[in-house]
């Protein structure tokens, strides 16, 4: 089922959410463990994201420098299907226009309509620490409306080369948006003209980036309708557990702390995960009241407080 159609059925607000793949080497135990604690609480989907390859470097023996370009957390397409078929969960792979051409996104499309996956969130993704040479008879998408009108086109059943008698590949997209701006956004109002175009190109519904401050998000809604996003608008939310996450969390995500939740962290570190999970539990019963259409939290790689915020709510 579509992320949309979810939304238009939901008899009252669901919770969805958003998990990492394991790091090279690591063990997919670590994904199903997390998919076996959210099951019960019955998401109508589970984002999986996605990541290119970077490059490592190392210094050898003899004083070279040896270069690798690997993936650090492959497997989102595999993850995807085994949620999708072992628990019967919607799945939304994140697929990214920074390290992959549009050949290989019309790939993985078709690999994920072949595993009944029917959702993606289509976003440009971080700027990678090298970009890998593209064959002459490869293109690239470099941003995310590009990508959204890609996908759009296979909506139409419009490959990248002309096929006769080609058939649709049925598809809801999703896009990100950014209630503080994009970090790279020279404002706000620019940011959301942004989003718009990504919405006229054929994206279905928006999931924010995570924020702490509901008003933030409330405003950030109001303008986007302002000029014509009809959209759903999903809030995305993350809680904090520790000291550590009030410098991680603004310069991984580019979001800005509270003051309030920040001074009490501050003021009481040994007390952060309770703190993170009461400041976490008001925004979204607060969210709930205003009726959204869905909560979205970034799980990652550790479910219990926010499963255990989500039993609080009752």
């Amino acid at each position: 089922m579509k992320v949309t159609e979810h939304l238009e059925r939901a008899r009252r607000t669901p919770f969805s959410f958003e998990i990492i793949p394991p790091r090279r080497g690591g063990s997919v135990r670590d994904i199903i463990g997390i998919v076996e604690q959210v099951a019960p609480y019955e998401p109508p989907f589970i984002d999986v994201t996605s990541h290119a390859a970077e490059a490592s470097y190392e210094e050898l023996p003899d004083g070279t420098i040896r270069r690798r370009i690997r993936k650090k957390r492959p497997g989102t397409l595999s993850i995807c299907g085994i949620i999708q078929n072992r628990w019967g969960i919607d799945t939304v792979p994140h697929l990214l226009c920074s390290g992959f051409s549009r050949e290989e996104t019309e790939d993985a499309v078709i690999e994920l309509n072949f595993l009944g996956i029917h959702n993606v969130l289509a976003i440009r993704g971080d700027v990678p620490n090298y970009v890998a040479r593209m064959d002459s008879h490869r293109t690239r998408n470099r941003a995310a409306a590009e990508l959204v009108a890609q996908l759009a086109e296979l909506r139409r059943g419009r490959y990248l080369d002309e096929i006769d008698n080609s058939e649709p590949i049925e598809m809801c997209v999703g896009v990100a948006g950014y209630p503080e701006k994009h970090f790279e956004a020279p404002n706000l109002k620019t940011d959301i003209m942004r989003l718009k175009e990504k919405v006229d190109a054929g994206a279905d519904y928006i999931v924010t980036q995570l924020f702490f401050d509901n008003a933030v998000f409330f405003e950030f809604e109001k303008r986007c309708r302002e000029v014509g996003i009809t959209v759903p608008i999903i809030p995305g939310l993350k809680l904090i557990d520790s000291v550590r996450q009030l410098t991680t969390i603004p310069a991984h995500f580019h979001v800005s702390i509270p003051e309030a939740l920040a001074d009490e962290i501050q003021e009481s570190p040994r007390h952060a995960p309770e703190i993170g999970r009461r400041w976490s539990l008001r925004q979204t019963q607060e969210l709930l009241d205003r009726q959204v259409p869905c909560v979205h939290f970034y799980v990652m790689n550790d479910a219990r407080p926010v499963l255990d915020l989500i039993t609080r709510l009752g």
